[in-house]
């Protein structure tokens, strides 16, 4: 083997790598723009985690795990963040509580509610 083929061969063995990764990287999953899409999202690529999980992890099953991740990051950002807006609502509610403010109690509590049941009933 001539010293350029063996260049050539090493150079292509180290940026298949770099190939690869491209092609992951366009992938961006499905969105999750609001509480209710993310939970969708989440229960059902979970589901589909979960089956693929269950069999052979080929490189095309692999490759499947990748994709639904992207999906299953999206939705868990979306929760992460509706959470934390639920649990400043709930607080808002406790507080109000404390110093009797009914109309914030009512009004922070119906938010509180109508987004926590968007995750759990």
């Amino acid at each position: 083997m001539t010293k350029h083929l063996m260049l050539a061969a090493a150079t292509l063995l180290f940026t298949l790598p770099a190939f690869a990764d491209d092609e992951y990287d366009h992938y961006k999953g499905e969105p999750s723009k609001t509480l209710e899409q993310a939970v969708a999202n989440f229960s059902e690529y979970n589901n589909r985690l979960e089956q693929v999980l269950a069999g052979d992890l080929t490189p095309e099953a692999m490759n499947e795990v990748h994709q639904l991740t992207y999906t299953l990051e999206n939705a868990l950002g979306k929760l992460d963040h509706e959470l934390e807006d639920i649990a400043e609502r709930l607080e808002k509610v406790h507080k109000a509580s404390e110093h009797a403010a009914p109309d914030t109690v009512k009004e922070q509590g119906a938010v509180y509610l109508e987004k926590s049941r968007s995750i759990i009933r």
